[in-house]
């Protein structure tokens, strides 16, 4: 197996779990330590995140990035799943499934900000040490928790709209960036329960991760046809842009590496507040904590060295 380290951002294919690429890529790279933050569902696609080497360290700091997507909702009928790719739910018929534009710019208002969700049972999300989707699958339904999600985002778009849908049902598409942690199979069927109408996914697509966009990304086919596929990989200290940086000078690389902490000059950070620590050039070395009281960063992961 080869060592290697750095982030790699793919465009999921539809059909594909998160797991599925991780281990296609544990092939093409020839490299068992690679994870990925942010999983998508098989039938969705775009932006995830996979981290190689040691980048898997960083896992804890890339969870919690926004997220944005391509959202195409069919209004008419649920699903089982909250996408097409499950059973319909009986509904009662209905004649008429015409929305105003009022009535729709004003739901989609009421799903604007802090919003509640209660994750879809058909998640990886765990209750009692097991994922729901594993007793929905079982044909069973538990209590959850509903949990505090933000809507940034949520703009009606006419671009690919299919003309002809199913009888009885019609499509909108949105441009949606929300909080890590959102659900937007629940957003699409809260949409449709305020409307009156029903709704579920027809398709999802994964824009950006944080600061990683779909222009960013490569296909595993890119992989496999590149001579040496290692060189789409990203540095890891691409993956924290928005965390400050210190530079540590030469003399002092060994002892961040030993988990020593290092005084600097003037109070350039805040209590607690987590730090990128670079080498002179650019290599990360390690993420510290700033300690105002002594005026010092003191590591609390180190990624560089054996």
């Amino acid at each position: 197996m080869v060592e290697m380290d750095g982030i790699l951002v793919i465009d999921k294919p539809a059909g594909m779990t998160s797991h599925d690429v991780v281990a296609r890529l544990r092939r093409i790279l020839k490299t068992r330590k690679i994870g990925h933050t942010g999983t998508l569902d098989p039938f969705a696609t775009g932006v995830l995140v996979m981290l190689v080497g040691r980048a898997t360290r960083l896992a804890q700091f890339l969870d919690k990035d926004e997220k944005e997507y391509d959202a195409l909702v069919t209004f008419g009928y649920e699903t089982e799943t909250g996408d097409r790719t499950g059973e319909r739910r009986a509904t009662e018929p209905r004649a008429d499934l015409a929305v105003t534009p009022d009535a729709l710019i004003e739901t989609i208002g009421k799903f604007m900000g802090e919003i509640k969700q209660v994750p879809p049972m058909y998640s990886a999300k765990k209750i009692a040490g097991r994922k729901l989707y594993e007793l929905a699958r079982e044909g069973k339904e538990v209590e959850r928790e509903p949990a505090d999600v933000t809507i940034f985002k949520l703009d009606l778009s006419q671009d690919r709209v299919p003309a002809e849908p199913e009888e009885g049902t019609f499509h909108l598409r949105f441009q949606v960036r929300c909080s890590a942690g959102t659900y937007i199979r629940t957003l699409a069927e809260d949409i449709g329960r305020e409307l009156g109408t029903g709704a579920h996914l027809e398709e999802l697509r994964r824009t950006a991760a944080g600061k990683f966009r779909i222009e960013d990304a490569v296909t595993l086919d890119d992989l496999l046809r590149a001579d040496d596929p290692s060189r789409f990989l990203l540095p890891m200290n691409e993956a924290l842009g928005s965390m400050p940086e210190f530079t540590v000078r030469e003399g002092r690389i060994a002892q961040t590496l030993n988990g020593l902490s290092t005084r600097i000059s003037s109070e350039a950070f805040t209590e607690g507040e987590r730090v990128k620590m670079l080498s002179e050039s650019g290599e990360l070395l390690a993420i510290g904590t700033f300690n105002p009281t002594e005026n010092a960063i003191q590591p609390t992961l180190v990624l560089a060295g054996n």
